[in-house]
């Protein structure tokens, strides 16, 4: 009789290390952490999504959920971008190369790729929550998956031209094919000659077009209240604007009830929502 292997311990994390760390912004809050797994089981096992995110742990201080940056089209390393906020992520920007941390995760349902095939992709996206569309927009740009959407329209905005995240990325979509990336910016500086003006102000002018189109949403809460009536403005249906409401996660698992928002839980219904699934919810954004 083939023995019953044990079940897998939701709580017990696995361990990574960390092999190159990029700051990401002037005022040193942001860094952006490249991960390889101990064990090449555990880098076997971990099958995520663009959308998802994970617990990542300093031992001895605790653990933070963090949208996952990398996309699983980037083989061999995951890449978490994180914000110095509190004491986890403080002990976490405090640590050095060879580092050791833990990881439980993948959770969340990420981004519906499945139903996004075949549609033009509007991924709008402000300050450092920019991590899991980063993840989606490398996923749609890979070779073997790219003829599986059509056009690729991508606004992205931070407070200020050195809060952008991920410049080398920008720099590369900007020059390629198949992508039209528009940044902007809350405040220009001399140096700065792209859009000035909130996210939700460049959308509108900008105008994608609505038709055989899905819109990815994911950044600050006031970003995303004041982006929706301007998708909706331009066409798009409830059922076709994406949210992504990641900023009350505790546990991942559904047990602490920090992430409840009326009858669902964002660490396990979420944290992707259509609007429709939302507008018969308490107000979160």
């Amino acid at each position: 009789m083939k023995a019953k292997s044990e079940p897998k311990n939701p709580y017990l994390p696995k361990l990574l290390k960390i092999v190159d760390i990029e700051t990401e912004n002037e005022v040193n809050d942001l860094k952006t952490f490249k991960f390889k797994f101990i064990q090449e089981k555990d880098e076997n096992e971990f099958n995520y999504l663009p959308g998802q995110f994970a617990e990542l742990s300093v031992f001895g201080f605790g653990e933070s959920p963090i949208g996952i940056a990398s996309s699983p089209t980037e083989e061999g390393y995951l890449l978490f971008t994180v914000k110095k906020v509190g004491k986890v992520t403080t002990e976490l920007h405090n640590a050095k190369s060879g580092a050791q941390i833990g990881i439980r995760g993948p959770f969340g349902n990420g981004w519906p790729i499945e139903r996004m095939k075949g549609k033009n992709i509007v991924i709008i996206g402000g300050g450092f929550a920019f991590t899991t569309q980063r993840s989606l927009i490398k996923y749609i740009l890979d070779e073997k998956n790219r003829k599986d959407f059509g056009d690729l329209t991508v606004i992205y905005g931070a407070r200020g031209p050195k809060e952008l995240c991920y410049n080398e990325d920008l720099k590369r979509w900007e020059d390629m094919d198949g992508i039209n990336l528009i940044l902007t910016v809350d405040k220009g500086n001399d140096n700065w000659t792209k859009n000035v003006g909130y996210v939700p102000t460049i959308t509108k002018n900008i105008a994608p077009s609505s038709e055989n189109a899905i819109a990815s949403v994911c950044g600050p809460p006031i970003m995303i209240k004041f982006t929706i009536p301007v998708l909706k403005e331009l066409g798009f249906t409830d059922e076709n604007i994406l949210l992504s409401l990641e900023n009350r996660m505790k546990c991942g698992i559904g047990k602490c009830g920090h992430c409840n928002v009326g009858d669902k839980f964002v660490c396990v219904d979420g944290p992707v929502f259509t609007q429709a699934q939302l507008k018969d919810l308490p107000k979160e954004y």
